[in-house]
């Protein structure tokens, strides 16, 4: 199983995989420790040592703007040595496998990988194949999870809400292909939250959905009424042998996340969104460029969660 790779025998945490089953305290401790983390970046040297001497390596074998380059910088803020590999220019093209590919770089000394792959069970394999003292960070995988990501997500609430308790948190989108999704309602039931609402097309809100404890809407709007945090979801194309939606001007009519939407919400409410958006699509620029928008904070505090679990790894 996932959980004994990914605890150690005192309870801590040797590798980041998944977020299901994770303790409300474990997932409160990584979310206390970034917050520490959060004002290095307003100092003008934003360095500490915890990391001195480490090496990490960022596997991406998916495209990614801001996890990529978040990792890298909260690798640097702890001052370890990063390398971001290039997949394209690998010897992957050349037929190497992905476990030779993670003995050679342990060859060369890595102490922790950061992984994103098409492949779900990519990171547990890697970590299951590392030696000792080698820590694995799941950055996606596949459509299964996105811990780092739930993990901003969730402080990206606190942050703005304080507490969970009595929250309403409603999901749109294209909740099958999500990793974000899964990731969050884990790391929300973890930190106490009843209410979770996840809307969608029908082909795209895969119907075992409820057996993780969360209310399966039909339509948008009565999904949004009173909710206090609404988190949208791009439509992954990338991963649709065929088109699951009629057309993107009909998904935007039907789930989009438009000004007279929100206004359904919560006036308080505030809108999240994995990045990257798609403006007309999942959410009209009006949304995205408000008030109630906090989509690049949830990039800034990516930043300071990502330090966090590279540090707790290492204890």
């Amino acid at each position: 199983m996932t959980d004994d790779i990914q605890i150690n025998d005192g309870g801590t945490l040797r590798h980041l995989l998944t977020l299901e089953n994770l303790s409300g305290e474990l997932v409160s401790e990584i979310l206390d420790r970034a917050q520490n983390f959060l004002s290095i970046g307003d100092r003008k040297t934003k360095k500490l040592p915890l990391l001195r001497g480490r090496s990490v390596f960022n596997l991406f074998f998916e495209n990614s703007t801001r996890n990529r380059t978040t990792s890298a910088i909260a690798a640097k803020r702890l001052s370890a040595d990063v390398v971001n590999l290039n997949i394209a220019t690998s010897s992957q093209s050349k037929g190497e496998s992905l476990l030779d590919m993670i003995d050679n770089l342990v060859a060369m000394q890595a102490d922790m990988f950061v992984v994103r792959h098409a492949q779900s069970d990519a990171a547990n394999m890697i970590a299951r194949h590392v030696p000792k003292g080698i820590h694995i960070i799941n950055a996606g995988a596949g459509s299964h999870s996105h811990p780092t990501q739930g993990l901003l997500d969730a402080f990206t609430i606190r942050h703005f809400k304080k507490d969970f308790a009595g929250l309403k948190i409603v999901i749109i989108g294209d909740i099958l292909h999500s990793r974000v999704a899964r990731s969050q309602i884990h790391v929300l039931k973890a930190l106490g939250v009843h209410e979770i609402r996840v809307v969608g097309p029908e082909t795209l809100v895969p119907e075992s959905l409820s057996e993780m404890g969360v209310s399966v809407y039909n339509d948008v709007d009565s999904a949004i009424k009173g909710a206090d945090v609404v988190t949208t979801l791009r439509l992954q194309n990338e991963r649709m042998e065929v088109s699951l939606v009629p057309s993107v001007q009909q998904f935007h009519k039907d789930y989009g996340l438009t000004k007279e939407r929100l206004a359904l919400a919560h006036p308080e409410a505030i809108v999240l969104h994995p990045g990257p958006i798609n403006r007309g699509v999942e959410i009209a620029s009006e949304v995205a460029d408000g008030p109630q928008a906090v989509i690049l904070r949830q990039v800034t505090f990516g930043i300071a969660v990502r330090m966090a679990v590279m540090s707790l790894l290492q204890d």
